[in-house]
Formats: structure tokens, C-alpha cells, sequence
């Protein structure tokens, strides 16, 4: 009898194990299934240590640490460590890492590097998990020259502690994206070829993640496929987004056509980007197509669909239809947040119609939501745009009244406001300039707002003074763009065909 009690407790064992080590793994990718696995483990393991007939044993003390480090709750795995201890376990490699994970987790990314620090000194030894958890500490932690001087002594071939694993290099490229630092991400990316580590999808995305200019994205997208690799709903959402930030619609359409293709389900995300990409450019119509889609597929909209598919109305100078969406937005049980009542005054002030711009900016503090510095920006640039210098120093006032800083931006439009010696001289006051450097054709050096920088395409045409030389430039683009618009409706409703 007792020998079949201990055979099906060390199943049970053998199971809570392996599923933690399962989700162990999964935690870079699914942080709330690891959390949602860890939270499951703890109350399995809680209720075994109150059973008579379990015997709680050194294994089962480590699967709790762990399980409290997923959670970051550090003081609860500390606890347990000290009373593993009291039972007379020694220390090991597995405990003192979930310790360190419970307090990188948990914040205390000091802590974190103490613990490992001192296993460094006097062990147990770090295994390569305990270094890739360090690493993702200083990532998280943005304690970047920690963790590439950690990371350089793992490359280090004359004192080679460890090789450095796929999740370490991928780990070091994320870092080198966050600091904003590509060059030595490509840097990394070459070192993981040359040194025969395996490159996956997951990396490729990291590179294609950086690049601003479209032309490079899609350089990486092709180049992972000659290495054999398949693009996933990330590679095909980044290389979406990149034909939409470059006005590129129907590439953007197209690759969206070849992820249903590939049999990989669109995600919210991806939606999102295919329906920014065309809010961009106002294209209404393409956009209204995409976001039933959605609805079609599965993918009921969110607050960020309903705000993108609003922008697409700003952004084609539609205010009427901007506030029926707004309206149902509201009516469909969703709430605006700082970003819904940014784009609604941000296409107000493009229209120049200042009093509901100032409308809706009232009725977003009054319900409790936050301004932020580009929407303070943008409706001081309105006033701008007005010559209103009193209006702009008021709205230039207020931003810093927020606790917020005011950026170059608004500096650069006060200043060029500034048009007798009393104003400058106040401007720069206001900016934090030197009086003695006031001089009153300085304002001309900030002659360009916001909505200058935004539309300098199309202001481009506007500017000469030979009409008749930009006639056939404009009806060769009204050509250009009818086609444009046709061939976009034509390749929707493909896409509506294949999605339903």
C-alpha cells in the first residue's frame, strides 16, 4: 500500500514538474499563461504541504520558489527558502535562480543582481538559465551596460564561462532596440551567424522591429526566407506596418492577403496595423472594409481599432464622420481614452475649428482622463496657425502647469510667434533662452508648425507662384489617386472573399 502511495506521489510530482518547466519556457512568450500556470502550481503545491500523506519533499521546494518567482512575489520565496533550508537541503542552482527571478520580477532588480553576483563568487554555480534570467533582469530593469558587460564575458573565448544560447543572443538584440542602439544589433545578429548559432524567426522579427524606412524591412523579410524560415503573424504585421507608415497601401494590402494565404489567422494586432495603414492616408472607405473584417474573423475591434478606424476620419478631414463614429464608439460600450480624444482634437485643429477642439478638451478632463504633451502641442499649434501669440503663451503655460516639459515643438512654435522685440523677449524667457539673444528675426527660424511638418508633401504644390506650371502635376495626381482608389477596392473585396 505504501509503496503504491509513493509511486502516485511521485507521478504527481513528476507532472507539476514537467508542467513547470513547460511553462518555464513559454514565459518569454505568454507572460500571462506563465503567470496564470505559476498561480495553478501554487495552490496544488500549498495544499500538499497540509496533507499528512505527502511527503513535501526537496523537489517540492523548488517547484515552489519557482512557482512564487513567476509571480515576482519575492517575500514568499524567500520564506520558502529559508524554510527549505531549516529542513536541511543545501542550496542549489534552481532555488537561488527562482529567487533571483522572483526579485527581478517583483522589481527589485538590485536584489536580483546580488543574488547572482553572489553565485557568481561563491555558488552554487549560474547555469545558462540563470544567466538568460539575468540578462532579461537588466533588459527589464534598463540596466544596459550591465547586462552587455555580462553578456561580453559570456563571448569571451579565452575564460569561456558558457556559450551563449539563442535566448541570450535574442535577449542582447531586444536590449540594442530598446536603448535605440541598431548598429549594435546588427552587430549581434552577425556574431550569432558566425558563431553557428541557430537563427529563427523570433530573430529576424527582432531585426525587422528596428528599421524605419520599408525598403530595409522588406530586405529582412525576404532574406529570412531564403534562410528557409517561415514568417509568422509578427513578421507579416511588422512588414505591414512598415508599407503603412510609407503610405504603401496596397503592398500593405497585399502582404496581408499572403499571410491568409499562408494559412496564419490575423490577430488583433495584425488588424490593427492593416487599419492604421490606411487610416493614415484617410483612405475611409479600404478602412471601413478592414474593420468589419474584423468582426467577420473573429476579432472583435478594441478600443484601438475604434480610435484607428476614427483617425482614418480626422485624417481625411471628415469631422462629421469622425463624431457619428465617435458617437458609436461610445454607444457599442467602449470608453474613450487619451489617444480617442487626441485624434478627435488633432482633427479639429487641422480644420481650424477651434471652439469644439477646445469643446472636446474640456469634456476629457472633466472625465478624468489624463492630457498628455501632444495634445497640448497640438492644440497650441492651432492657435498658432491663428497668429494668436497671447493664446499660444497661455497653452505653453499650461503644459508645464500638467507637469509636463515642454517639448521642441511647442518651443519652436511659440518662438515663431514671437513677432515684436516684447514678445521674443518673453518667448525666450518662457523657453528658457537667454534675453541677451532675443533678436526679432529669429523668429522666422521656427516659421513651421506641427501641421507644416505633417502635410509637407502636399503643401509642396501650394507654394510656387506659377499655377499654370502645377496644373498638369495636380490632374496627372487626381488620375494617379482614382486608379489608386479602384485597384484598392478591387483587392478588398478579394480579401473579404477569402476571409469569409
Amino acid at each position: 500500500m505504501n509503496s503504491k502511495i509513493s509511486s502516485n506521489a511521485e507521478r504527481t510530482r513528476t507532472a507539476i514538474f514537467v508542467q513547470t518547466r513547460a511553462f518555464s519556457d513559454a514565459s518569454n512568450s505568454n507572460s500571462e499563461a506563465c503567470c496564470f500556470s505559476a498561480f495553478t502550481q501554487l495552490e496544488i503545491l500549498e495544499w500538499l504541504r497540509t496533507q499528512s500523506w505527502w511527503n513535501f519533499s526537496e523537489m517540492d521546494f523548488v517547484m515552489l520558489i519557482t512557482a512564487y518567482g513567476k509571480l515576482g512575489d519575492f517575500n514568499r520565496a524567500e520564506k520558502v527558502l529559508n524554510l527549505m533550508n531549516k529542513k536541511g537541503y543545501a542550496p542549489n542552482v534552481v532555488s537561488h535562480t527562482a529567487l533571483m527571478e522572483a526579485y527581478g520580477r517583483g522589481g527589485r532588480y538590485n536584489n536580483a543582481e546580488a543574488i547572482f553576483r553572489r553565485m557568481q563568487s561563491g555558488g552554487p554555480e549560474p547555469s545558462a538559465l540563470t544567466y538568460q534570467i539575468m540578462l532579461k533582469t537588466f533588459v527589464e530593469g534598463s540596466k544596459f551596460k550591465e547586462a552587455e558587460e555580462l553578456f561580453d564575458s559570456l563571448l569571451n573565448k579565452e575564460k569561456p564561462v558558457l556559450k551563449p544560447d539563442q535566448k541570450m543572443f535574442h535577449m542582447i538584440i531586444y536590449m540594442f532596440k530598446k536603448a535605440g542602439n541598431y548598429e549594435k544589433a546588427r552587430k549581434v545578429f552577425a556574431e550569432m551567424a558566425a558563431r553557428g548559432v541557430p537563427q529563427t524567426t523570433v530573430t529576424y522579427n527582432s531585426l525587422m522591429s528596428f528599421e524605419t524606412n520599408y525598403k530595409e524591412v522588406s530586405k529582412i523579410y525576404d532574406q529570412m526566407q531564403r534562410a528557409g524560415l517561415k514568417p509568422d503573424v509578427v513578421s507579416y504585421a511588422l512588414l505591414i506596418s512598415a508599407y503603412g507608415k510609407a503610405r504603401r497601401e496596397e503592398e500593405a494590402l497585399a502582404v496581408f492577403e499572403e499571410m491568409l494565404d499562408a494559412g496564419i489567422r490575423p490577430t488583433h494586432k495584425a488588424y490593427n496595423i492593416l487599419l492604421d495603414a490606411f487610416a493614415i492616408s484617410g483612405l475611409v472607405e479600404q478602412a471601413k472594409t478592414v474593420f468589419k473584417s474584423m468582426k467577420r474573423d473573429r476579432c472583435n475591434p478594441d478600443i484601438c481599432s475604434y480610435t484607428t478606424m476614427l483617425s482614418a476620419y480626422v485624417n481625411a478631414s471628415d469631422m462629421e464622420g469622425a463624431e457619428t463614429f465617435f458617437r458609436r464608439l461610445k454607444q457599442d460600450g467602449f470608453r474613450p481614452n487619451v489617444v480617442t480624444y487626441g485624434t478627435l482634437i488633432k482633427g479639429y485643429a487641422k480644420i481650424n475649428n477651434l471652439e469644439k477642439m477646445i469643446k472636446r478638451y474640456e469634456e476629457m478632463k472633466v472625465n478624468g482622463i489624463r492630457v498628455n504633451q501632444t495634445i497640448l502641442t497640438t492644440i497650441m499649434d492651432a492657435y498658432g496657425k491663428n497668429k494668436d501669440f497671447d493664446s499660444a503663451v497661455i497653452w505653453f503655460k499650461e503644459i508645464e502647469s500638467c507637469g509636463l516639459r515642454p517639448d521642441q515643438k511647442a518651443k519652436n512654435i511659440l518662438l515663431s510667434l514671437a513677432k515684436t522685440a516684447e514678445e521674443l523677449e518673453e518667448a525666450n524667457q518662457l523657453v528658457g533662452y537667454s534675453s541677451q539673444s532675443s533678436n526679432p528675426q529669429r523668429g522666422g527660424k521656427f516659421s513651421r508648425s506641427i501641421a507644416d511638418d505633417e502635410e509637407e508633401e502636399d503643401d509642396e504644390l501650394d507654394y510656387g507662384d506659377d499655377v499654370i506650371h502645377h496644373t498638369n502635376q495636380r490632374d496627372e495626381k487626381i488620375i494617379l489617386n482614382s486608379i489608386h482608389q479602384r485597384n484598392l477596392e478591387q483587392n478588398l473585396e478579394g480579401l473579404c472573399a477569402k476571409i469569409c
